[in-house]
């Protein structure tokens, strides 16, 4: 059955289809959820979070994406409103007004793996990791970064550039043996 014959069903509210959808991006979106939150419980609950959202919304997917894709920004915004619940709110810095340089390079020194990587992006402070990861790991670019979480295009590309500074300092340190 194709896929959006599965999705038109699940709009007829046919539980068998939307069974189907859900044991199709289950897993998948388990690991999404698990790279924000690193908790599994609280993936678990932002998935089954996330498949009832999407359920109630499928009216509102038009198939412009896949629904995977669809699937996947929804569990992205429930993991990040997620964890923003758990943490106070910082005063942020402005942004909007800062001149950003395009810096393409995301060469690392041979030899550093990718687990490295992610424990180093994993390190970064709050604003540039969601921004890292989403980037790097979720291949999103900077203008869906900004409509994810709500920032302007100049205010992505400032923390995607600052959060690479932080990771490549980190895994330098972890290279040279002055960091952990």
């Amino acid at each position: 059955m194709f896929q959006i014959d599965v999705v038109e069903q699940c709009k007829a509210n046919d539980r068998k289809a939307q069974l189907q959808l859900y044991n199709q991006y289950c897993s998948g979106m388990f690991y999404v959820a698990m790279r924000f939150v690193k908790n599994s419980s609280d993936a678990e609950d932002i998935i089954q979070e996330s498949f009832i959202k999407a359920f109630q919304k499928i009216h509102q997917f038009k198939g412009d994406v896949s629904f995977g894709a669809w699937l996947k920004r929804i569990v992205i915004n429930k993991s990040i409103d997620f964890l923003k619940a758990k943490k106070e709110r910082l005063v942020p810095l402005d942004e909007n007004y800062m001149q950003v340089v395009e810096d393409d390079d995301w060469t690392v020194e041979d030899g550093i793996t990718l687990d490295e990587v992610k424990l180093a992006m994993e390190q970064l402070p709050e604003k540039y990791k969601y921004v890292v990861m989403m980037f790097l790991l979720e291949g999103y670019d900077h203008r869906e970064i900004a409509n994810v979480l709500g920032l302007s295009e100049t205010a992505c590309r400032t923390r995607l550039l600052r959060g690479k500074g932080f990771l490549k300092e980190l895994l330098k340190k972890k290279r040279y043996g002055t960091g952990s």
